[in-house]
């Protein structure tokens, strides 16, 4: 649907929270805007979805209620009212809270409600679909993996701190410090052999079943904390892609003309000229050539004229040394 994208951020912010309907146990997120929702539903076997728009709400509320007539944002809003809290977690089935039920058709589930609207019986559906296992890895898989990854580097700094505790604690009994109360004293802590006692010894006796749906509130805050971490590194990424200057815009220098002609004043033509002149004239004569890599500082073109008219330069005798 449209709107995937644009709640995608807001449902993914939101915790887990265990909700009880006729004696099922669910997990559930609920998202409500201020026109439309969005749903996720699951019992650990499958994830549900429902997401509605204004437009849709009034026209599933026009089926279900063929008595009622009022506006969409009156619907909406006592829809809200009776549905966010009881989502959340917060109540239970009560008097005037709305009741709840449950059905499964075939891969799909249906969330019905049953309330009263300014005393007329409202009725209202959640036709959840089967979620895309995209929005199963994103909504639930790598949050709680990230999950596991923070409380492992919570216990291993819990670790290191009993060891510097322990090693306090020995300073303390080597300089006289004694225990006032026996039943306080401890073993030194010795990570390897807590985490075989752990797993072999205290593992067995939680009885834990992968059917549960326990999602205390401390899991469901550091699910948030780690959710919004995640979405705000997506937004950094993204400003900073946003403020990198675009290819097309970097100015572009030009390759120098390699035709000097086409780029040449007449005064630099007739210093060309006359530096020509004077390359053959000393070829004639038999003047070593100037090398190369000496700069020709241009000539001005009344210079030009006045060389060219004195013809080439007289010869200079080179000084004999002592050895010939």
């Amino acid at each position: 649907m449209e709107g995937v994208g644009r709640t995608d951020a807001a449902v993914l912010e939101l915790p887990w929270v265990p909700v009880c309907v006729r004696g099922c146990k669910l997990l559930a997120k609920a998202w409500f805007g201020d026109t439309e929702y969005r749903v996720l539903l699951s019992d650990l076997n499958c994830v549900w979805e429902e997401e509605m728009d204004a437009e849709a709400i009034q026209t599933r509320a026009q089926k279900l209620n063929k008595r009622l007539s009022a506006p969409v944002t009156s619907i909406y809003s006592h829809l809200r009212s009776v549905a966010q809290p009881r989502l959340s977690g917060q109540t239970e089935d009560q008097e005037g809270s709305g009741h709840f039920s449950l059905e499964y058709r075939g891969t799909d589930l249906t969330l019905r409600l049953k309330s009263l609207l300014a005393g007329v019986p409202f009725h209202w559906e959640f036709c959840c679909t089967s979620a895309p296992v995209t929005v199963v890895c994103r909504q639930l898989v790598r949050p709680l993996l990230a999950i596991s990854q923070v409380l492992r580097r919570q216990v291993g700094e819990l670790g290191a701190l009993l060891i510097r505790k322990d090693a306090e604690i020995q300073d303390y009994r080597e300089n006289g410090a004694a225990l006032t109360r026996s039943r306080l004293q401890t073993e030194l802590f010795e990570e390897d052999r807590y985490r075989e006692n752990f797993i072999t010894e205290t593992l067995p006796q939680m009885g834990l079943s992968q059917e549960s749906v326990q999602f205390d509130s401390d899991l469901q805050e550091l699910y948030v904390a780690v959710s919004s971490q995640r979405n705000g590194q997506k937004r950094k990424r993204a400003d900073d892609l946003a403020d990198r200057p675009d290819d097309s815009s970097v100015p572009v220098q030009n390759a120098p003309d390699t035709d000097p002609a086409g780029s040449m004043t007449s005064g630099d033509r007739s210093s060309v000229g006359v530096e020509r002149e004077q390359s053959e004239n000393k070829e004639a004569t038999g003047e070593p050539q100037e090398a190369e890599s000496e700069q020709t500082v241009p000539l001005t073109p009344a210079v030009a004229t006045a060389v060219s008219r004195a013809g080439p330069r007289p010869k200079k005798k080179k000084a004999l040394g002592l050895f010939r």
